[in-house]
């Protein structure tokens, strides 16, 4: 069964496809451009990307934090000029979500903007990273600081690809999508994995299609980022972004009630859904609270203090200013594990989408 979710955003709007199978549908979506070229850059095998109906240039790439810079996108757009792609043709996708995230950026400069098609090949990409149109690579000093907004021309969520991830490349998935239980989605826990990536996709659609840069309702989908940005960094990105995520979300459970904006049941309710997930939710021994909060500082929220989607009366919101004090309590109140012990979660082996969803 296949599911189409539209993002409405004027002339730059498109459609997120989401089922089994659906990456067949790449041909007509070129057709539909009028590409006559179309460069594939591609982090999985040359099999697992599907006619384009065009000539096509493969350019390889290699999922992973580590060529997630500017690097990459002037090397891949040297490739485009090689190749002679203009502003008529396209640049697809096929990969994790750093490769999205580092495509997506190179489209949006080559030529000032080229169209761009998803096939997001994890979890985590298809229910997060190529939704939306934020691309964005890491600098030395902190994570998704150099980027733009690039709407995909489509998004190609084919739930076969899943079929092939590790337990843990799994659970980086859950992560983002255990923290749409305190943004709006609601429960989503009882859903079959393709349901859930439906409502997580449905719910950042309809922000984004509200809020396409960020001035106020798009804060939302950052719940549990701050300190999950924070926590990569401190890391070294031994803990994966999902990783990260279910801990920040944790943590902002913590703090929410540390500034009285929720009740106690409320704060377990982060501990319980997070851990319901599979997901960890201590911060790692030996990174110091002091540093973390440094490195939230820099946040891209944090336009004078530290600034954090926090759940409330009224649920979620954007707070700024939080006073320090708060935030070091509330650090202090989360749990302490050896950092093999957090990343041990979702241990590497072979494991179907049921494995992490039963």
């Amino acid at each position: 069964m296949r599911e189409q979710v539209p993002v409405r955003i004027g002339d730059r709007s498109y459609d997120v496809l989401i089922g089994p199978g659906v990456r067949s549908s790449l041909a007509e979506v070129i057709r539909g451009l009028g590409a006559r070229r179309v460069a594939v850059v591609s982090a999985r095998p040359a099999e697992w990307v599907p006619d384009t109906g065009v000539e096509t240039l493969l350019l390889p790439a290699r999922d992973g934090e580590p060529d997630k810079n500017l690097a990459t996108v002037e090397a891949l757009c040297a490739e485009f000029v090689r190749f002679g792609l203009t502003r008529s043709d396209a640049v697809v996708s096929c990969g994790g979500g750093t490769t999205t995230d580092v495509v997506g950026l190179a489209a949006a400069l080559y030529h000032r903007g080229v169209p761009v098609v998803h096939l997001p090949t994890t979890l985590l990409a298809q229910v997060d990273a190529s939704v939306g149109g934020k691309t964005a690579v890491n600098l030395p000093s902190g994570k998704n600081l150099v980027g733009a907004y690039w709407q995909p021309a489509a998004v190609l969520c084919d739930t076969d690809y899943l079929s092939t991830l590790p337990r843990r490349e799994l659970l980086n998935g859950l992560g983002e999508i255990a923290r749409c239980h305190f943004i709006g989605a609601g429960d989503l826990r009882p859903l079959a994995l393709a349901d859930r990536i439906a409502a997580s996709v449905t719910l950042k659609a309809g922000i984004v299609s509200a809020d396409e840069r960020d001035t106020g309702l798009r804060h939302l989908l950052n719940y549990g980022h701050t300190l999950g940005h924070a926590l990569e960094v401190a890391t070294d990105f031994a803990l994966r972004h999902g990783e990260a995520v279910a801990i920040g979300t944790v943590f902002a459970g913590l703090l929410a009630g540390v500034l009285d904006r929720i009740d106690p049941a409320r704060v377990d309710e982060h501990r319980e859904v997070v851990a319901s997930y599979g997901l960890p939710g201590a911060l790692p021994e030996g990174v110091e609270p002091a540093e973390l909060v440094r490195l939230m500082r820099r946040d891209k929220k944090a336009l004078s203090g530290l600034a954090f989607v926090l759940d409330g009366p009224a649920g979620a919101e954007l707070v700024h200013d939080v006073p320090e004090r708060a935030v070091a309590q509330a650090l202090a109140r989360m749990p302490r594990q050896p950092l093999a012990r957090l990343v041990g979660h979702g241990a590497d082996g072979p494991a179907g989408t049921g494995a992490a969803v039963a």
